[in-house]
């Protein structure tokens, strides 16, 4: 018997104009492992053998709802393929009727526009998590993929060692990994709040950018090195980024295919009641220095960002750079993900019209993410989150948590109901 882990409840939500699609799902095939007999109400085929405590390969079972319009032969009302699948939850019209893609290919059709309904279930072989991804603290938190394994670096405020790393093959199992800069290391410039660090790859080494508070009471950004992702690193003397007269911080690295390296920045205008546009400029090859000029890729200028765009990262994707950011207020639920397109790494950017990720159920005030390939090739977005009643007050924490993005509709990226509160497939 088939032993069906977890259910995840699905339904469209508005739809996306596609014209032309194919119509119709792939006809059941035995050889492509999919179960079209109906089965037991559990999952398992009327077809003997027994072994209900064999251990099963990973399958999904994909519930249809009423509206589904049955393949030809195909009485049943739900579908078994091998391995994990899932659906962006994007519902296309194709003339009077409607169609999710799924990620193996299917496109189930149902009877009228944004009539996308199905559940999916996955068998306890498939590996599956839960939000949060860790039980320590992570605010914005900074990942980088270096061969088999990723590392996160996490905000550390006003603690002895800066910057704690943890190390995952999973994006989802995670263990202790040091610090970036242990106490001893900390350079003399920097006395205090040390936030928002985020490990790169620039040429022949890694470079761990950071925001901490001068000695001269400036926020600003700077520089650390190391021969390995996990250090030991070696902070700059002095900071790679200052403004005597405005505070700075949140910076990120991107390099283009065509080798040329940028970073990213943000003016805590918000701080001094200004507003908080963010930065971009190309940097020298080693990374550790700025060359050109900078140039203003976004500034708070929608509604739902309030006084406040920060957290930037450039993702490349289709032809196209992709600006990720958070806007409004970190201390609340008003916090949120945004997105921007541009055509150039430095802009101009056009803003997505909406936030793509809001505060929902348990999760309050998500963003400061992070944008990777998981270890099967998906987008996947790491983000902290404060959890429902634990918002900002003493030794409450914003925790790590991880979520699949999907590209559609017009080249947007997209999040299923993130922040997730259901078990997934881990990514």
């Amino acid at each position: 018997m088939r032993r069906w882990l977890l259910v995840l409840a699905l339904c469209g939500c508005g739809s996306n104009a596609q014209h032309g699609a194919d119509s119709g799902m792939p006809p059941p095939d035995d050889d492509g492992g999919v179960i079209t007999d109906g089965g037991d109400s559990d999952g398992a085929s009327n077809g003997g053998g027994g072994g209900g405590d064999m251990a099963m390969a990973c399958a999904t079972r994909v519930d249809y709802g009423a509206a589904w319009i049955h393949a030809a032969n195909h009485p049943a009302s739900f579908d078994v393929a091998d391995g994990v699948v899932t659906w962006d939850r994007v519902c296309h019209d194709d003339g009077a009727n409607s169609y999710a893609q799924l990620s193996n290919g299917w496109k189930p059709y149902f009877t009228g526009n944004g009539a996308c309904a199905l559940t999916l279930e996955y068998v306890a072989s498939c590996g599956v998590y839960a939000n949060p991804v860790m039980p320590q603290g992570c605010a914005d938190p900074g990942v980088v993929h270096d061969g088999n394994r990723w590392i996160v670096a996490c905000t550390s405020g006003n603690a002895a060692d800066a910057f704690p790393m943890r190390v995952s093959t999973d994006l989802v199992h995670w263990s202790a990994a040091g610090h970036i800069l242990p106490s001893a290391a900390k350079p003399a410039w920097a006395a205090s709040d040390f936030w928002a660090p985020e490990i790169h790859r620039v040429g022949a080494q890694w470079v761990a950018y950071f925001t901490a508070r001068g000695q001269d009471g400036k926020l600003a950004i700077g520089a650390a090195t190391a021969a390995s992702a996990t250090g030991p690193f070696t902070a700059q003397a002095t900071p790679l980024v200052h403004d005597a007269n405005m505070g700075l911080i949140d910076a990120t690295e991107f390099e283009n295919s065509d080798g040329k390296k940028y970073l990213l920045w943000k003016e805590d205008g918000n701080a001094v009641g200004k507003p908080t546009p963010i930065h971009g400029q190309p940097l020298a090859a080693d990374g550790l220095s700025l060359t050109g000029s900078a140039s203003t890729l976004i500034t708070n200028d929608q509604a739902w960002e309030g006084a406040v765009v920060e957290g930037p990262w450039v993702v490349a994707h289709g032809g196209a750079f992709f600006l990720f950011y958070s806007g409004n207020s970190y201390a609340n639920a008003t916090y949120a993900v945004g997105v921007a397109r541009a055509s150039s790494p430095l802009g101009p950017y056009t803003k997505a019209a909406a936030p793509i990720v809001t505060s929902t159920g348990p999760w309050v005030g998500p963003g400061h993410c992070s944008v990777v390939d998981g270890p099967a090739g998906e987008t996947v977005m790491l983000y902290h989150a404060w959890a429902q009643g634990h918002v900002n007050g003493p030794g409450d924490a914003r925790l790590m948590l991880v979520d699949r993005v999907s590209w559609s509709g017009a080249n947007w990226p997209a999040l299923a109901a993130a922040p997730s509160v259901a078990p997934q497939p881990l990514p």
